[in-house]
């Protein structure tokens, strides 16, 4: 019984031991291969003299100095902009405000929740190309009011180039929006109700318990909230191109549309990578700084 014990011992305890890295070590091998090595020769590629085809003759920073010599690329990091802001703002408000709703535990709480979250579901694709049919002045909302009577309305800016941008505003808070209300929600439950009965009892209203009391104490929430936000909307692309393609001309172009197009469709490819490139160490700007406060944060 002992012999035969043995070698089952050992081997139970070679699997303890070693049974989660067999496991994991086929995905750190595909993330380390198809991802950290991508991106390195992305890096590498940026500095290049790289065209149609990849040419590994160094030249500098020639390929950055291309992209800031771009017209299109000042565009793109304007869009870039407004899209954030408004993107991000739009999401916390109507986020929070929903959060709210659901906190006081109304009886539709599981639908609206559902709701608000189903859009989470579908991918930025899915959501481009529904708009796309909602916001087309042919077949959509202008269409729709006008065969209720209004003749003289008008809804197109979907293809106003002035306008365009905000058309991907409406669809990209309609997607992530209900995320940040769940979010918040959860940060809303974490509270000690007797924090709210004390407030209450105080003469406190709702309001001014949720502004000057509830809200404060899940800073972090809004902290995390907003990294998310700006890291989507630093990377959009699939929406931009379901919905506007980037268009009119170039009109909703962002930075990710930007590199695809000098990248598959000019054969740019050095001018692509550098801007690739930048787009990555804005997300590292946002992203390094978090991750850093979140793990000095734990270990204390």
């Amino acid at each position: 019984m002992t012999n035969a014990g043995t070698p089952r011992v050992a081997l139970e305890r070679f699997l303890d031991r070693w049974l989660p890295q067999i496991v994991v070590s086929p995905l750190f091998a595909a993330s380390l291969v198809f991802v950290y090595a991508f991106i390195a020769w992305t890096i590498y590629i940026s500095f290049t003299k790289s065209g149609v085809m990849p040419n590994y003759t160094l030249v500098g920073l020639a390929q950055y100095e291309r992209v800031w010599s771009t017209p299109r690329w000042y565009v793109a990091l304007q869009n870039l902009f407004v899209f954030t802001g408004l993107f991000i703002a739009g999401c916390m408000i109507i986020g929070v405000l929903l959060a709210i709703l659901l906190d006081q535990r109304i009886r539709l709480e599981g639908a609206i929740r559902t709701i608000y979250l189903y859009p989470m579901a579908l991918s930025f694709i899915v959501t481009g190309t529904a708009w796309k049919w909602i916001l087309n002045p042919t077949l959509g909302i202008e269409k729709l009011v006008q065969g209720w009577g209004f003749r003289d309305f008008s809804f197109d800016w979907l293809v106003d180039p002035q306008m365009a941008i905000y058309t991907v505003v409406i669809a990209g808070v309609w997607q992530s929006s209900g995320y940040v209300m769940a979010l918040f929600l959860a940060g809303l439950r974490s509270v000690d109700d007797e924090i709210i009965r004390a407030a209450a009892i105080d003469g406190a209203g709702p309001v001014r318990t949720y502004a000057t009391i509830i809200l404060p104490m899940i800073r972090p929430v809004f902290l995390s909230s907003i990294i998310i936000l700006a890291h989507l909307a630093i990377k959009s692309f699939d929406l931009v191109v379901a919905l506007t393609g980037g268009g009119p001309g170039y009109a909703t172009d962002m930075p990710a549309t930007f590199m695809y197009a000098f990248a598959f469709q000019r054969s740019e490819l050095g001018t692509a990578a550098a801007s690739a490139v930048m787009m990555l160490m804005t997300v590292m700007a946002i992203m390094v700084p978090y991750l850093y406060s979140e793990i000095r944060g734990s270990a204390k």
